[in-house]
């Protein structure tokens, strides 16, 4: 007899957006194959009059509660009532804190949202996500070379989610299909800056991720997109390219985006 998964509740409060505190619950929640957390975001939790409107929700759904509150007075309303309804409750940021404070020999400012200040920092990533978008699907190629990273690959190969996930990173990222047949635009062989790196996947991933992608389309494609010795020649030739002119090759068939970028930042020449 198959296992049920168990729920329980998960709170995550935070003073911010909550993108950190949501990456962080999941993450452990992950850990847990046979539970699956009900997910209860509140982002911008500030003071008396919001933290009592988020007690009350915690009440009526008793679980987990996780916080990245930074105003001690506000952290601790959560932490003691959390403890008079014995429920759970963790700061997830404050031991972080301690231990830098500790380290640095310095206090924290305790600036809510800092990491979201807009500073030089921000502006890069607006600006990588702006340069990757227009240089999305082979676009714009004759200012290729002012590209950070140059993703190619064939189809199915999760070229575009890789190149918005590196510029999230303020990582600059074009990417250009390989396409079994076609030249590769000229500017791509006379770049100097980018790193160039090419995604490929196994057969029998790319046919599935595009019998997947025919499945749910209503746009007709031809019976070669999903033709497996077609995907074969496909990759054959995209390798052909990659040793003619020494660029990198990345298996992405069995790695998240994040694993994948992770890879790819790893590729690239360290600044000094």
């Amino acid at each position: 007899m198959e296992n049920k998964k168990k729920f329980f509740h998960l709170h995550l409060i935070s003073d911010s957006t909550g993108e950190t505190l949501i990456a962080a619950g999941r993450a452990a929640a992950s850990q847990f194959a046979d539970c699956l957390a009900v997910e209860h975001v509140y982002p911008l939790v500030r003071n008396r009059k919001q933290v009592s409107d988020v007690l009350a929700q915690i009440d009526a759904a008793p679980g987990i509660v996780l916080h990245t509150v930074i105003d001690h007075e506000v952290a601790d309303l959560i932490d003691e009532a959390c403890r008079s309804m014995g429920v759970p409750c963790v700061s997830v940021i404050e031991p972080v804190l301690q231990i830098f404070q500790s380290y640095l020999g310095a206090p924290t400012r305790r600036r809510v949202g800092a990491q979201h200040e807009l500073n030089a920092g921000y502006f890069a990533r607006i600006d990588a996500l702006n340069f990757t978008m227009d240089h999305d699907d082979g676009q714009l190629p004759n200012d290729i070379d002012e590209a950070d990273v140059i993703l190619l690959g064939i189809s199915r190969t999760s070229k575009t989610p890789t190149a918005i996930y590196l510029a999230n990173r303020g990582i600059k990222t074009a990417n250009v299909p390989v396409v079994y047949g076609i030249p590769l635009p000229e500017k791509l062989f006379t770049a100097t800056k980018p790193l160039i790196v090419c995604l490929i996947a196994t057969i029998d991933h790319i046919s599935q991720v595009r019998q997947n992608r025919v499945l749910g389309s209503t746009v007709g494609y031809q019976e070669t997109y999903t033709d497996r010795s077609m995907i074969s020649e496909e990759l054959k030739y995209a390798k052909q390219l990659c040793a003619r002119h020494n660029w990198p090759l990345l298996d992405v068939s069995r790695k998240s985006i994040e694993e994948t970028a992770a890879a790819i930042l790893a590729l690239r020449p360290k600044v000094r």
